[in-house]
């Protein structure tokens, strides 16, 4: 008799074991693959780091794949291509496709405007000593780039006939240009703002006190994916806006997550870098079609599409209404 009620306690807690094996087996069958393109090494991307190291986008049954580019471009031609399905990229990423005739169109505004710095040599003391020099950018269309000339028409500089921009590559290699004297002013921002003070360089400009309306990173697809896979970008939108909740609730986690992805270890450029990002990440965030227009603005009197273009028609507003129609939103600001 006891040996049966052991044998019968056996089968019992076999057959639990195995449904729990079968639940968990399911939920791992039932993650959506997403590959993610995400282009340059800036804190920008945060949002996008934190969903992935906190898990996250596993929580909203994601696999993700994140795969990064050095630029926005290259990014956005393998999104059109059909080898990713989302990309964390800025406005001009965008734009610039559509207007070639692709669908692409951003769902969620991340960094809603400019908050580089303008970076000089020490012997430069205003924007008006710009005149003359080279600055430095990352790649001819890309956010800095943009960023750049923007902010030189903001202070009166003509970046066309003022001014000599060159290209350089990322943050690191920008730093290594102005060191060497091959730029006299890039753009830059947290954590290399810390590190190019301390070489010696000019925190020229705060271009965030410039005001300037667009969306320096944020999260593009393409309508195509839209209406083939909407439950799965929903998924992801859900996920990158429980990300920026919890960067603005943990700041301590946060900045680890950012040291890991930046490589830096200061505990002061972190903390720099923490709130320079973190003072303009909106907790409803809405891909405004004025970060668009800003743009189409610019772009206009050298391109007659650009001038005709519908700044909302760049945008899809539609997944940040549903999370706070749902309520996730407010959910998320409780916590």
């Amino acid at each position: 008799m006891e040996k049966e009620k052991l044998m019968f306690k056996c089968a019992v807690a076999a057959l639990v074991i195995f449904i729990l094996l079968l639940s968990c087996g399911d939920r791992a069958f039932t993650q959506e693959k997403v590959r993610i393109g995400w282009a340059a090494m800036t804190a920008s991307h945060t949002p996008l780091w934190v969903a992935q190291e906190k898990g996250l986008m596993t929580k909203h049954g994601l696999a993700p794949e994140l795969i990064f580019f050095g630029a926005g471009p290259p990014a956005m031609q393998a999104l059109v291509a059909g080898d990713l399905d989302i990309v964390v990229t800025s406005a001009p990423n965008v734009v610039n496709p559509r207007l070639g005739g692709a669908d692409t169109v951003m769902i969620l505004s991340i960094i809603p405007t400019f908050i580089d710095h303008i970076i000089s040599a020490p012997n430069i003391t205003s924007p008006e000593q710009l005149r003359g020099k080279i600055g430095s950018v990352n790649r001819f269309g890309s956010i800095s780039d943009m960023g750049m000339r923007l902010s030189l028409k903001r202070l009166g500089i003509d970046p066309e006939k003022d001014v000599r921009i060159v290209p350089a590559g990322g943050n690191p290699e920008r730093l290594a240009a102005i060191s060497k004297g091959i730029s006299q002013f890039t753009i830059m921002n947290e954590p290399f703002i810390k590190e190019a003070e301390r070489l010696g360089f000019r925190d020229l400009v705060n271009m965030a006190t410039l005001k300037i309306p667009l969306h320096g990173n944020g999260i593009v697809t393409r309508e195509a994916i839209i209406k083939a896979k909407r439950p799965m970008v929903t998924k992801f939108a859900r996920a990158i806006t429980e990300a920026i909740h919890y960067i603005k609730a943990d700041k301590d986690a946060t900045k680890t997550v950012i040291g890991k992805y930046t490589k830096f270890t200061d505990p002061e450029g972190l903390e720099r870098t923490y709130k320079n990002y973190t003072s303009v990440l909106l907790d409803v965030p809405y891909a405004d079609p004025a970060g668009i227009k800003t743009l189409l603005d610019d772009m206009a009197p050298k391109n007659p599409k650009a001038a005709a273009a519908d700044p909302k028609s760049f945008v899809d507003l539609s997944f940040v209404q549903e999370m706070e129609a749902s309520g996730f939103i407010k959910q998320l600001s409780k916590r």
